[in-house]
């Protein structure tokens, strides 16, 4: 598979996951033929562009979409979630697989204490675990995500709790029952830096701590650079580029991952403006299936340059980048002759 390794223990295959949404009378792909491994013991960024279909792939592992048309092959554990009933997904969601959640006021249920929220998960796993142990395991998980004064905490509804405290005790309820995949979908988005950081550390130290295999969705690329052991590009949809996180950002090929390194500060570099991407994610109605769907975008680059079919091309092992435009970009500020010379 993309970015597989050798060596990696393989935890989770997507295998052509193509997700669609009705729109009117026809299905549009949100997630169109997206193929990537997840490896235990590491850390998975996807990163993209907002509407560039990072959480509706997030929802589809997790199967969480209630009205959307999956294709294709998720294999998790010896079974294809992808065609796998809702009783036994409900088996797997919650004790195998985790997802923190973007905003943690929604995703916990207000009228539930902290306490019973977090119980909650670890009883539908196990039944014959006993109240007063189950409270235990509770405070326990509270401790471990740094949550201060944990007995106080488990009495206190989610209005009460700051959106650092909310964050930790949704990864409290996604860690609850020790998974094997962990899912975080934009975790540190409403959180100020400080916080961010914590909670960062946070997911980090679990990883090593559960050897889980863990998706990060999020367009923060200084979290990426961070966390990341390999890095995944998605754009309209499609995987774009995929390397392990030295080599994305020391020799990003794809045009929008460069375009994205390019719009990011650079306390290095004299910089009087920010690089600024053309052109916005076209909607999924809007979205071009044929050819490459990055070329509205940098239209300086001649339509001969792009691929009629645009494919994945591995050009070194573990990196692969789609569509043969990314030989021929440069940036319209910057000569080839330039580029040439290393000066960009």
């Amino acid at each position: 598979m993309l970015g597989g390794s050798f060596l990696a223990q393989e935890l989770l295959q997507l295998k052509n996951l193509k997700t669609s949404f009705r729109i009117e009378d026809d299905y549009y792909a949100a997630v169109d033929n997206v193929s990537l491994t997840v490896n235990k013991n590491e850390v998975l960024a996807v990163v993209g562009e907002s509407g560039c279909g990072k959480s509706a792939l997030a929802f589809s592992v997790m199967g969480l979409h209630t009205r959307a048309k999956i294709e294709g092959n998720i294999f998790f554990k010896d079974q294809d979630l992808a065609h796998i009933t809702s009783g036994k997904m409900n088996k797997l969601r919650g004790k195998d697989m985790g997802m923190i959640f973007q905003d943690p006021l929604t995703a916990l249920n207000p009228l539930m204490t902290i306490g019973d929220q977090i119980g909650e998960v670890i009883f539908l796993h196990n039944k014959s675990i006993s109240k007063g142990k189950r409270r235990k395991k509770v405070i326990d998980l509270l401790n471990k995500v740094g949550i201060p004064r944990p007995e106080h905490t488990y009495t206190q509804f989610p209005h009460e709790l700051s959106g650092g405290m909310r964050q930790r005790v949704v990864i409290a309820i996604a860690i609850a029952n020790d998974p094997e995949l962990l899912i975080a979908d934009e975790p540190t988005t409403a959180l100020d830096a400080t916080i961010q950081s914590q909670i960062l550390d946070l997911i980090t130290n679990l990883k090593r701590d559960m050897q889980a295999g863990i998706i990060l969705i999020t367009h923060d690329l200084g979290v990426v650079a961070e966390m990341a052991d390999r890095v995944a590009v998605m754009y309209a949809g499609q995987i774009v580029e995929i390397a392990d996180v030295v080599t994305l950002f020391s020799n990003p090929l794809h045009p929008y991952t460069r375009s994205l390194l390019n719009s990011v500060p650079n306390a290095e570099k004299d910089q009087t403006e920010l690089h600024v991407i053309q052109g916005i994610v076209p909607s999924l109605k809007n979205l071009p299936r044929q050819g490459c769907r990055f070329k509205d975008r940098i239209p300086w680059i001649a339509e001969t340059e792009h691929e009629e079919n645009p494919q994945m091309h591995e050009v070194a092992p573990g990196h692969h980048v789609r569509c043969t435009c990314y030989k021929h970009f440069h940036f319209p500020e910057v000569s080839k002759e330039a580029q040439h010379h290393g000066i960009s």
